[in-house]
């Protein structure tokens, strides 16, 4: 079973409280943050400040998606507002290693994602140091994209690179993750699918959570 983490960037943000209750008692595990700031991809989403005002309501794991420049003038502001994990984009740092030491340092978990065009190789010398990896199956920026099948092999690619060094480090996947999908993704090696409109955007959102943490079932 794979953990499922709606991304709230889905949500109706006219009512996000009852939002986030309601994909909480639907089963979600995590809730995904997706954080923009109109430079590093061509969208602006929200910053800190929504998220602490967030955070008091809800139980479940937020996990932040920092699609920034700089990301490190940033990082204490979003452990302070109650994130418990802390990805950043290799392609957006020059000194990949002291960032995420840097996070580390605030006693949260951290990740690194990778853009669908980047390589598995950056992460040779600091995969040790990961909580988890993020394979981004579409290019950052906005929701509602497809799915980029040729992720998969990357996915598959880098489970093997976990295994062969015996790390209990974390695949999610993000980008046009839905049913038709989803087991593909799992097989692959994924323990963690983002889903935005998947979720959101249905009725019956238990049911869709469910289509992801068991997608194997559905084939």
């Amino acid at each position: 079973m794979v953990l499922v983490a709606p991304s709230l960037l889905s949500a109706d943000f006219s009512n996000l409280e009852k939002e986030i209750k309601n994909i909480e008692e639907a089963g979600a595990d995590w809730l995904h943050l997706d954080i923009m700031d109109g430079h590093f991809v061509p969208n602006i989403t929200f910053g800190p400040g929504l998220v602490k005002a967030l955070r008091p309501h809800s139980n479940l794991f937020f996990d932040a998606h920092l699609m920034i420049e700089n990301p490190d003038f940033y990082v204490e502001e979003f452990v302070k507002a109650g994130c418990q994990l802390i990805t950043i984009h290799e392609e957006a740092v020059k000194h990949l290693h002291r960032s995420i030491q840097n996070i580390k340092s605030y006693g949260v978990k951290v990740g690194v994602s990778l853009n669908p065009a980047t390589p598995l190789n950056g992460l040779e010398y600091i995969l040790d140091d990961l909580d988890l990896v993020l394979v981004m199956s579409v290019n950052p920026g906005f929701g509602g994209q497809k799915f980029l099948p040729q992720v998969l092999q990357k996915i598959k690619e880098l489970r093997q690179m976990i295994k062969n060094r015996g790390l209990k480090t974390f695949i999610q996947v993000d980008g046009g993750i839905n049913a038709d999908n989803a087991a593909q993704v799992a097989e692959a090696g994924a323990d963690v699918l983002v889903a935005g409109s998947f979720v959101f955007g249905r009725e019956d959102r238990r049911k869709a959570i469910s289509c992801l943490k068991n997608p194997l079932k559905n084939i």
